[in-house]
């Protein structure tokens, strides 16, 4: 992945700007054109893990249904989370189990939808590292975000430790080390590795430990349950996105992703695109649907809140339950 931030505002393309500096937290009033500002917090730079809102961006939908959709891309310093609870945005998208942490710390946000059924982030390692289990990386040294909830649930279930080196988000080191061992998500990631001269990594998957996350949207919790039906519509016009963008043609997202992310090549698109496709993250790696789009269940919700608690990220007398966490009344 690349590392850099940048926002859009894009008039005519469905992505439609604030003022600057204008916090609508709990803004009702529609825009110059009559539609409903919202803003969407994107946790990376525009790539095809957000293929469902640039498809539907580019084809006008938003617009269509009366929301002036803004796609802002993230990165290292997105903030997400604080931009919901100021009001600087409606909804955005991060990983399950870092949304069920703030919710508990007081913000007020809420999970409504999947992006992916299964979070894409793995730990990567050279295909001949003879490392093939989470128990042979005890002792060894990880580039990682330390704050990834995945690294203390492997040290308490495998008895292990390891050194945490802060992640940068380059695979530079990665290609120069045969024995480095860093996370990253495997639909993007490998692309550089390879472009880079590196050969195609291999992979310890979170789920096979038993921690299954969900790349999740959330929203500002207030501002959802004061706009239902545009929080609906929004969800609805996503799920529209997503099936349109994997099972058609891709070509007026991944010409809108370009536009925002000039950095973005066409080679690389298709890969992260396909890799999305073979792996099922959107449909279900298990009996995969296109019905199961945006899905979320609340069961697996509990086993997360159940994992965070074992190991005290989250307090263990926390009297935090499901429906605290995420709802899926907006959901088509």
């Amino acid at each position: 992945m690349l590392d850099y931030r940048l926002s859009i505002a894009l008039v005519g393309l469905g992505i439609m700007g604030f003022t600057a500096g204008c916090s609508p937290q709990n803004e009702t009033a529609l825009n110059a054109e009559g539609r409903l500002p919202i803003v969407v917090q994107l946790d990376w730079i525009a790539e095809p893990e957000h293929g469902g809102f640039y498809q539907a961006a580019a084809k006008g939908w938003f617009r269509e249904a009366g929301l002036a959709v803004r796609l802002d891309q993230g990165g290292p310093n997105g903030f997400g989370m604080q931009k919901l609870a100021a009001g600087q945005a409606q909804f955005a998208q991060a990983d399950s189990s870092n949304v069920i942490v703030a919710i508990a710390e007081g913000l007020p946000v809420i999970n409504i939808a999947a992006v992916f059924q299964n979070d894409p982030s793995v730990l990567m390692l050279h295909a001949d590292n003879p490392i093939d289990s989470f128990e042979e990386i005890d002792g060894k040294t990880i580039m990682a975000r330390p704050e990834w909830a995945f690294l203390p649930y492997l040290r308490k279930k495998y008895g292990i430790d390891f050194n945490i080196v802060p992640q940068n988000f380059s695979v530079t080191n990665f290609i120069a080390d045969p024995h480095f061992i860093q996370q990253g998500f495997y639909i993007a990631e490998p692309f550089y590795i390879k472009e880079g001269g590196g050969r195609k990594p291999k992979y310890l998957y979170a789920w096979d430990a038993g921690f299954d996350a969900y790349t999740v949207i959330f929203a500002n919790k207030k501002w959802a349950a004061a706009h239902p039906e545009q929080t609906r519509a929004f969800l609805a016009i996503y799920i529209r996105g997503w099936h349109d963008y994997l099972f058609g043609d891709p070509t007026p997202a991944h010409e809108l992703m370009k536009q925002v992310n000039p950095k973005n090549t066409d080679a690389f698109l298709d890969y992260s695109r396909q890799m999305i496709i073979d792996e099922r993250l959107v449909i279900g790696r298990e009996n995969g649907s296109p019905a199961q789009i945006g899905r979320v269940s609340t069961a697996r919700f509990q086993t997360q809140i159940d994992q965070l608690k074992s190991l005290s990220i989250l307090n263990p007398d926390s009297p935090l339950t499901v429906a605290d966490v995420v709802t899926t009344q907006y959901l088509p």
